[in-house]
């Protein structure tokens, strides 16, 4: 199973959409095997968007990723990046289709309420960033002969 990290923006924060959101990737499966609110530092967000720096609209992103907290997830299954990916639809909210995160809780191309890594090598490297040793936890949900046949494990 694959390990991926979403990041639930400030603007999901302050809106009060957290649970709303979440419940999304729990209806459909997926686990949730590390959670935890931060405030991104300079540091981390240069580091984060290093692909950004360089364009006119990086002080932009970074002013609306540190506006206040973020809830950054470690979520765990089958194709779980790919399924995520789904999920959260198209980075602007204005042109995500209804019934993804973005298509319905989103009208802006910045403050699109969620991050999610884009392939399974940046799952890696972003799990690293924001999370430290332990702090993902590994157990096997009672659930899963309920989510997966046993051929798809």
């Amino acid at each position: 199973m694959q390990v991926t990290l979403v990041i639930l923006k400030p603007s999901a924060v302050q809106r009060g959409i957290l649970g709303e959101v979440i419940s999304r990737f729990e209806k459909k499966g997926i686990q949730i095997v590390g959670m935890k609110m931060v405030r991104l530092s300079d540091e981390t967000l240069a580091e984060h968007y290093a692909h950004l720096l360089h364009k006119p609209f990086y002080g932009r992103i970074k002013d609306s990723m540190q506006a206040g907290p973020c809830i950054v997830m470690a979520l765990k299954g089958v194709d779980v990046v790919n399924i995520v990916r789904k999920l959260t639809g198209v980075t602007n909210g204005r042109e995500a289709l209804p019934g993804t995160i973005r298509g319905d809780y989103s009208m802006s191309v910045q403050e699109n309420i969620v991050h999610a890594s884009d392939s399974l090598e940046t799952a890696e490297i972003e799990l690293k960033r924001f999370f430290n040793p332990g702090e993902i936890v590994d157990d096997s949900p009672h659930l899963i002969p309920f989510l997966y046949a046993p051929d798809e494990l």
